[in-house]
């Protein structure tokens, strides 16, 4: 089936500003977009930039704009497409573009890394591992899906506010959550207190954009609700 596709194009090197180029493509029912896009780049216009990687929804680095909603190329079959029908491939919002769909997620990860996203013990290693049991695992084992595609923070309306700039986002706060309830992690205390502000879980304003396109079905925005409740928990403890 014919495939026509209208692609955000820009290099701050030599363009003064960016535009859109067409092209047209035969494609299976099958296909998915990212093979659409690696055949334009193979066979029409190999000046065509964007990120890919494992092109099985693992890796996360394909994520961009595909008819306004931020999603993975190597989700989106062609079936799912009207033949004839224009895809707008742009890319996600929010971020520097670097080159055409090939975005700046500098800021994204220095985000990310605010939230201390790894286990803070403070009691003596065990000699073996630190036990868990499969109950306690449950409780965070959805947040584990998160594969960092910045999708969610690019459809973030709160992100995408110029005067809310500092927000972290929903990708930060789902790997906050993710060690806010592990059993084996000590530090609540520690990241609470990175969290409990404006710019943390309190600069979310429940919209459900992030859990609406998460490629992995994480419950983002519930979860976001539960660190403001375990904000709220801890604050009464010290009463």
């Amino acid at each position: 089936m014919l495939l026509k596709f209208k692609i955000f194009r820009y290099d701050p090197k030599k363009d003064e500003k960016p535009y859109y180029q067409a092209y047209e493509i035969q494609a299976n029912p099958a296909d998915r977009i990212l093979d659409c896009l690696n055949r334009i780049r193979w066979e029409q216009d190999p000046t065509l930039s964007f990120r890919m990687s494992c092109g099985h929804g693992v890796c996360g680095s394909d994520g961009m704009r595909i008819n306004g909603t931020s999603a993975l190329a190597c989700q989106k079959l062609v079936k799912d497409f009207k033949e004839n029908e224009e895809i707008l491939i742009e890319p996600l919002q929010v971020f520097r573009v670097v080159r055409d769909l090939v975005v700046d997620q500098v800021p994204f990860f220095e985000k990310y890394n605010s939230v201390k996203p790894y286990l803070i013990t403070n009691s003596p290693p065990p000699d073996k591992e630190r036990l868990q049991s499969i109950e306690e695992h449950k409780i965070f084992e959805d947040a584990i899906r998160c594969i960092l595609c910045a999708c969610c923070t690019s459809s973030c309306p709160i992100n995408q506010a110029k005067e809310t700039e500092t927000y972290i986002g929903p990708a930060a706060l789902v790997r906050a959550f993710r060690y806010l309830f592990d059993s084996r992690d000590e530090g609540a205390v520690e990241r609470i207190s990175l969290l409990d502000n404006k710019d943390g879980a309190w600069g979310c304003q429940t919209r459900w954009w992030c859990t609406k396109v998460c490629p992995k079905e994480i419950p983002v925005t519930k979860q976001i609700a539960q660190i403001k409740k375990r904000i709220i928990e801890s604050k009464k403890g010290k009463q």
